[in-house]
């Protein structure tokens, strides 16, 4: 088969099904990433495990910052597949095969299978799909959703046959699943590019036929549930979740991340290189185009990348037998634009932010490279190596985050923990939070976390120990894992307590702290045990110490669920 079957409008579309199985299989090869990884997965482990699906909560302290949707979901694959990393990534790469279906689903629509197939084939083959597909967090699942909304609502204003009710109350849903994976962004994005683009067209008529009613009712029976029933339970929930974390990150500079305004141009290179550079090209073209039309030197000829108002209507051949109307195109170079002029206004910027856009960069490059490269002869064998070249640099990606990340991880730590600890032992963590021990260890109670924490409530910046003693304000049993440095003295004498702290820790030297034995010294993480415990405590010292924590039964028998030799047992 050459490479210009394989890609064509007649060659074998099921072909991009390889791209999922890889995402698949890059997702259960590294562990997880920290902080944010090991931070949104252990919510969902929590929920599964507490069987509160109501409050979603890190180390058991309320955690508010972001809605529920993707934790509803890790927790229910989890409760299928089991508590593994790759349980929780599935829900992640299944929405970015959402997302890359529905791009596919689209250009068959707008321009044709040929069209569509090389769209498919960027986004798949990308940094953004194949390893931002697979990253336990929010954008991935957000993005998805607003490409649904925007897709949905484009299709029912295009209909040949007037607005398409269907369409649009789909679009609908998929706003309020927006939002409840992260909030009003999943609404006001999708609301912005469409009413620009509507505007852009001069399509306001249409709007207005839109079914409000119907299509309001399914929002807000999907969207508002959750928040009504979890600002009952918790009433300062909302003014926390949509005044600090959404309205106040936007606007405020003292958090974290902070980056220069270009810094969205770089992100969309490094998550769609090089497919990148072909948008950047037509939009090149039709610079110079419209430059030459001014200055009459010329009559500006048709682009099939660029919207025109005055030619909205008219259809712009992309290839032989191909054509595609320009407000499909219009649409298209409105979401890139729109939606990273709105990000790049807030201080606080991450690459994943920019994942929206890349279901419109891929149609845009796909059909530039159908009118300008594909009618050559080598057009289809450069695309492929281009595909295959790009497959490999993700996978090298993934072999290099796979390294840093182990850096950095407690596995090791929380192996060893899994098998030796009681499920109703004291685990505290000193000077740091780490944030994967819990869900590999699957650790039945919260950890006591060590701190100052009196001091860090004046002084601490946007970081762990914010999100934690902000949260636990929420709840004032769950604030009681909460504990202060005195709080390591007296778990010296607690049998079967243990402690972790980090290799670089200079706050507490836990290997010179007496009363405690070094068990494991790790790539990142130490673990500890109280001398009480290593030595085998008295019963006098466990009744002693029974206040600040309950000896297990001497029935209870060693071993987290966490813990792998289990079954050997």
């Amino acid at each position: 088969m050459t490479s210009s079957s394989f890609f064509s409008a007649r060659g074998r579309t099921w072909a991009l099904c390889v791209l999922p199985l890889l995402l698949l299989v890059l997702a259960a090869l590294r562990p997880l990433a920290l902080p944010d990884e090991g931070r949104y997965a252990e919510v969902g482990r929590w929920m599964v495990m507490s069987g509160d699906w109501l409050t979603p909560r890190l180390d058991g302290i309320p955690f508010f910052h972001k809605p529920p949707l993707l934790y509803w979901l890790e927790a229910g694959a989890m409760a299928v597949l089991g508590v593994t990393p790759w349980a929780a990534r599935c829900v992640v790469a299944l929405h970015a095969m959402l997302m890359a279906g529905l791009l596919w689903a689209c250009a068959r629509h707008i321009a044709g299978v040929t069209v569509a197939n090389r769209a498919a084939w960027m986004l798949g083959s990308s940094l953004a799909f194949l390893i931002g597909g697979q990253y336990v967090n929010h954008d991935t699942m957000v993005a998805t959703w607003m490409g649904v909304g925007i897709w949905c609502f484009a299709r029912a204003l295009m209909h040949a046959d007037g607005v398409h009710a269907g369409w649009a109350r789909a679009g609908f849903i998929a706003c309020a699943l927006g939002v409840l994976s992260k909030g009003l962004i999943g609404l006001l994005l999708p609301g912005l590019v469409l009413c620009l683009w509507v505007t852009w067209t001069r399509q306001w008529r249409k709007v207005w036929t839109l079914p409000w009613f119907s299509g309001m009712l399914l929002f807000a029976a999907v969207a508002l549930p959750w928040f009504v029933l979890a600002a009952r339970e918790h009433p300062d929930m909302l003014a926390y979740m949509f005044g600090k974390h959404q309205f106040g990150r936007y606007t405020a500079t003292t958090f974290n991340n902070a980056r220069p305004w270009w810094f969205y141009g770089l992100a969309v290179v490094v998550l769609m290189f090089p497919w990148v550079f072909l948008v950047v090209a037509s939009a090149g073209r039709s610079l110079r185009e419209r430059l030459t039309a001014l200055n009459g030197q010329g009559r500006m000829p048709p682009s099939s990348t660029t919207p025109s108002a005055n030619t909205s209507h008219e259809q712009l051949r992309v290839d032989v037998g191909v054509s595609v109307d320009p407000r499909w195109t219009a649409l298209c170079w409105i979401w890139l634009i729109a939606i990273l002029g709105f990000l790049s206004i807030p201080n606080s910027k991450l690459i994943g932010y920019a994942l929206p856009v890349m279901p419109p960069l891929a149609l845009l490059a796909a059909l530039w490279w159908q009118r300008h490269v594909a009618p050559r002869a080598w057009g289809d064998r450069v695309f492929a190596v281009v595909v295959g070249l790009n497959v490999a640099l993700a996978v090298g990606a993934q072999v290099a985050a796979e390294r840093y990340t182990q850096k950095h991880s407690s596995l090791d730590v929380a192996e060893v923990l899994a098998c030796q600890a009681r499920a109703s032992d004291v685990v505290a963590a000193v000077d740091e939070y780490p944030y994967d021990l819990p869900f590999y260890a699957q650790v039945m109670q919260p950890l006591e976390v060590i701190q100052d924490w009196d001091t860090l409530r004046q002084t601490a910046g946007d970081n762990w120990r914010r999100e934690l003693f902000e949260g636990a304000d929420f709840d004032a049993q769950a604030a009681r894992s909460l504990v202060p440095l005195s709080r390591l003295d007296s778990l010296k004498h607690t049998p079967h307590a243990w402690v972790v702290a980090p290799n670089t820790s200079t706050t507490l030297n836990m290997a010179q702290h007496a009363g405690f034995e070094l068990v494991l010294a790790g790539r990142a993480w130490s673990l500890y045990q109280s001398s009480a415990a290593a030595s085998g405590a008295t019963a006098a010292t466990a009744s002693a110490s029974s206040a600040s924590a309950k000896s297990p039964e001497a029935a209870e028998q060693k071993g987290l669920r966490g813990c792998k030799d289990q079954g050997k047992k």
